[in-house]
């Protein structure tokens, strides 16, 4: 691991602020998607100053793109591997059942592997490093462990620039975001009830429903919940 050495080489003199670590976070992509074979972008997920999930290092738009759509439904290998602390291997989008909206939505903009490992330091998880891949099956074991050995020390360089409450604004976001994809497969087994149609049918709708009303998809799965008409939903 000759490269890996060479890339915290130079980022060690680093000062990290926090102004400082999204930069790092920038170089850590780019170094995720030299280091990893195959990888035609990569990107690097944290909490932002008010606790948010955002990229904060990525390669180019159409990682924030798809990290973005994650964000919004509330589900994908990213927000797994941040949430279970795990790695998360997507061979193919086209045929990958766990997180069938975001899965759909990534083929369609030509991802079609992935391969998310956790942000750990002290037992928190700080965010994930994720890699993409326009051909299906990019990944393996090898790649599996290149990104978990460059995660394990971007999470110590990163990690320093955070600050004292990190650790209880990680842990209070996590627990925001599984309630937020609770509440959205709830609404989504409700559409299907109500329309007769399949979860992607649902999720499609509530999609267009946030969109077109310029709200977050959560809010969107509240009012389903609550059963307020919408001519949208």
């Amino acid at each position: 691991m000759v490269e890996l050495s060479m890339v915290f080489a130079r980022l060690s003199g680093m000062l990290l602020s926090e102004d400082g670590a999204a930069g790092a976070a920038r170089r850590l992509a780019e170094a995720a998607c030299v280091l990893v074979d195959d990888a035609t972008g990569a990107g690097v997920s944290l909490l932002d100053e008010a606790g948010r999930r955002r990229t904060t290092g990525s390669t180019g738009g159409s990682v924030d793109a798809a990290d973005a759509l994650q964000y919004e439904l509330g589900e994908g290998p990213c927000l797994s591997a941040w949430a279970t602390g795990a790695a998360q291997r997507v061979e193919d989008t086209t045929e990958d059942r766990r997180w069938p909206a975001w899965s759909a939505a990534a083929a369609g903009a030509g991802i079609r592997s992935v391969l998310s490992v956790p942000l750990v330091r002290q037992e928190h998880a700080l965010g994930a490093m994720k890699v993409y891949a326009a051909a299906p099956h990019a990944f393996s074991a090898r790649e599996e462990q290149v990104l978990g050995l460059l995660a394990e020390a971007a999470a110590v360089l990163l990690g320093s620039a955070l600050a004292p409450d990190a650790p209880n604004r990680l842990s209070a976001s996590l627990r925001a975001a599984l309630a937020d994809r609770r509440a959205v497969d709830l609404a989504t087994g409700m559409l299907m009830e109500r329309h007769g149609t399949d979860a992607q049918g649902a999720r499609a709708t509530l999609l267009h429903a946030s969109r077109a009303l310029d709200l977050p998809l959560t809010r969107i799965a509240s009012r389903v919940l609550e059963r307020a008409p919408d001519p949208q939903l």
